[in-house]
């Protein structure tokens, strides 16, 4: 495993050591590793929102075609 020294202001720091301190994070490691894993995750998924912006299946999302998600009557787009 790599490693990355990371300077931080005051306040920073100081939240990062309280989220260590709630027990959700054993270390700040562990807590930039998560963060840097839902950046990607946020990166991936904006992708595929603006990749199904461009195909020909999109179209609006209406009341009705959420309700129609939902009751599972919707047809699924091809792959």
């Amino acid at each position: 495993m790599s490693t990355m020294n990371i300077s931080l202001p005051e306040a920073l720091k100081a939240f990062v050591d309280e989220r260590i301190a709630s027990g959700q994070f054993g270390t700040s490691s562990e807590y930039v590793r998560e963060l840097i894993r839902a950046d990607m995750e946020r990166l991936a998924l904006r992708q595929q929102l603006l990749k199904g912006l461009e195909g020909d299946a999109a179209r609006a999302a209406t009341a009705e075609w959420f309700d129609a998600l939902r009751q599972g009557t919707q047809a699924k787009p091809s792959a």
